[in-house]
């Protein structure tokens, strides 16, 4: 009886250890290396792509949005808010004049600096979404240090706006590894990356509302997700062209929320 029971006990073991082996095996897999999320500009009607930037099925895997629905003219407009520049107010006065709805990414800087626009976008029926309390490098941090990140943004934001739900997450600075957006997915987030950008973020580099206008028209197409910085004036200053031309164009704004189909190319 006492060889039967050794002989269960080590097989048992082996089979622990299999399993922690799988374990172990399952979070090396989404380890990986870092990426700083780039992707192919929509030109000439032709859809933008992340194929060549060697993410794109990472992306997939963990259930991030690139795209949204390509075979419909749907546009899906995002800011990011790391601080306040002074010019948030003159988007928010544009998107409530032409009832479009938006998402916007905030930080802990932000919700701690601005609770008056943390409320006034969440009354006036806006997306927030998180961008972390500190602006971290996801790919350099654990887990845990990226719930808590997370977290403290939810809790804060939820304090000021009564919102007690934050849905979307977009990685600060665009840097991400699978770790990072499964961290995020595993917190009940879904990772928000765009398909219309352009360098906006520079307040010492600013050329003009025509230029903000027309870096965003030439890059339009269906299931557009657009990214455009609050820091920007000329932002600010062209967000009202831009939707009036997009919807000459026949082209409709939509909340996330109403992103039912994504799309990677």
């Amino acid at each position: 009886m006492k060889q039967i029971f050794t002989l269960w006990l080590c097989i048992a073991l082996m089979g622990m250890s299999t399993v922690m082996g799988e374990s172990a095996s399952a979070t090396q897999a989404v380890d990986g290396q870092p990426y700083h999320f780039g992707f192919k500009k929509s030109k000439g009607g032709e859809l933008p792509s992340i194929a060549q930037e060697g993410f794109m099925h990472l992306i997939e895997r963990q259930g991030g949005i690139f795209l949204g629905d390509t075979t419909k003219k749907e546009l899906f407009l995002t800011f990011d808010n790391g601080y306040e520049n002074g010019y948030t107010p003159k988007v928010l006065d544009v998107l409530k004049a032409k009832k479009v709805p938006a998402a916007f990414f905030v930080t802990g800087h932000f919700v701690k600096d601005q609770p008056d626009l943390m409320r006034r976008m969440a009354s006036e029926g806006h997306i927030i979404g998180n961008h972390s309390w500190s602006h971290p490098d996801m790919s350099t941090i654990s887990s845990a240090e990226i719930r808590s990140e997370l977290d403290r943004v939810r809790t804060a934001s939820a304090e000021l706006t009564g919102q007690k739900e934050m849905k979307y997450v977009r990685p600060p600075r665009g840097i991400f590894n699978e770790k990072a957006l499964a961290s995020c997915r595993e917190a009940g987030y879904t990772s928000v990356f765009w398909s219309v950008a352009y360098k906006d973020w520079d307040t010492n580099i600013q050329r003009g509302t025509d230029y903000a206008y027309r870096q965003v028209m030439q890059q339009l197409h269906p299931g557009a997700v657009i990214l455009l910085h609050s820091v920007s004036k000329d932002n600010a200053e062209a967000l009202g062209s831009i939707i009036d031309e997009a919807r000459k164009q026949g082209y409709e704004f939509k909340s996330l929320d109403d992103l039912k189909v994504k799309h990677y190319h």
